[in-house]
């Protein structure tokens, strides 16, 4: 029986357990395990806190492969060349028919490793959940990334992108490959569809994601700060996560006098987030494919949102609703809006997304294409 038939060892390559990557490789590991292949981990030992440590601690158990953690930085390190040779070693002892690389930092790992005939038995496949493709066009990082994925690109098998825009970016600013390609959505579970509990009192308006300046929290502060100005009070605001901007959000929000009405709390569960407010709103310069909107929408939780990366592909026939990124009057104007919006409406819009993301965006198709794109570069390869 060959590799494209049979089970499948396979060994997923991530630097942070954090975010929606770390959601999608804890959802592909356990898809992928449920239908027999062999799966192991590896991926930063100094990030994740303790959510993350009870994610992995649960799964640790049924990784064939098993579990292995390393300190990894996010930029480029000398303490890489011991990662990745932490990364030979295993891969010697586990030989996996696929390195799955995930992110920047998984994907140049997995795709510089040099093992003398890793090409006659492995495969390369690489998902960027945004990574290096995020920066901005023209910028020097942006120019040095792009050289590093066109060097890459010749050293993978395939490309599972998480979303048209992020395979649209590459194709735009790398070109485009002759190796295996495919648009392979995120997915979510039945259950996530369950309607909220809401709380007696709620937010009106709630954020959940990373404190970074690419998730535009600073706009929707001044937003906050516009709203008041038009209206004599600000919609009170809980902000739910953590990050490298936290303090210089909460200076924002001194010096734009709206503190009053934000509640800072560290990262959480995001259905219970949801349940304490009214509107959730997300005001990204930057994204890929957010699983936070995924999970929201599934909820049925009325949503305001920025119109970048691959969100319109979410919103689908509703995009009208999305609005430009990085303008706080525009975004003033949008939340005022949808907090006038009469209830039933509010949440008729809502349900409507939930349904147009039940039919989409599935755990099921998200692990059995993937696994149809390891058969399929395998086969190609002769493995």
């Amino acid at each position: 029986m060959t590799a494209s038939s049979g089970p499948l060892r396979i060994l997923h390559v991530f630097r942070a357990p954090l975010g929606g990557l770390f959601r999608h490789v804890l959802d592909v590991a356990h898809g992928q395990i449920e239908r027999g292949h062999e799966v192991g981990i590896f991926c930063d030992a100094s990030t994740g806190g303790a959510r993350a440590e009870a994610a992995l601690a649960e799964l640790a158990p049924a990784l064939a492969l098993g579990m292995h953690r390393v300190p990894m930085r996010r930029l480029p390190h000398p303490s890489d060349l011991s990662a990745l040779s932490a990364l030979g070693a295993l891969y010697r002892r586990a030989r996996p028919h696929v390195l799955h690389a995930h992110g920047s930092k998984g994907g140049v790992y997995a795709r510089v490793l040099t093992i003398p005939g890793l090409g006659r038995h492995t495969i390369r496949a690489y998902t960027p959940h945004g990574g290096s493709f995020n920066y901005h066009p023209g910028s020097g990082s942006h120019r040095l990334y792009m050289a590093i994925e066109r060097l890459l690109e010749r050293r993978t098998d395939a490309f599972l992108f998480e979303s048209d825009y992020i395979r649209d970016r590459f194709e735009t600013f790398v070109g485009r490959s002759s190796k295996l390609v495919r648009v392979i959505r995120n997915g979510i579970a039945e259950e996530e569809f369950t309607p909220l509990e809401r709380a007696s009192d709620p937010f009106d308006l709630v954020y959940l994601g990373e404190l970074r300046e690419a998730k535009g929290v600073d706009t929707l502060i001044d937003a906050l700060a516009i709203i008041r100005q038009r209206q004599g009070r600000a919609p009170t605001l809980l902000a739910v996560g953590s990050g490298p901007s936290e303090e210089a959000l909460r200076r924002r929000a001194a010096e734009a006098g709206v503190v009053d009405a934000i509640t800072f709390e560290p990262p959480q569960p995001i259905r219970p987030a949801l349940a304490r407010a009214c509107i959730m709103v997300i005001p990204s310069k930057a994204e890929s494919l957010p699983y936070v909107i995924l999970e929201a929408a599934a909820a049925a939780q009325p949503l305001v949102s920025t119109d970048v990366g691959g969100i319109p592909e979410i919103f689908g026939p509703y995009g009208a609703e999305l609005i430009r990124p990085d303008d706080p009057a525009v975004l003033a104007t949008a939340i005022a809006a949808k907090m006038a919006e009469p209830e039933e409406t509010r949440m008729e819009k809502a349900r409507a997304l939930s349904d147009q993301v039940r039919q989409g965006f599935r755990i099921d198709t998200m692990v059995e294409r993937g696994i149809e794109g390891y058969r399929e570069a395998l086969a190609a390869r002769g493995i």
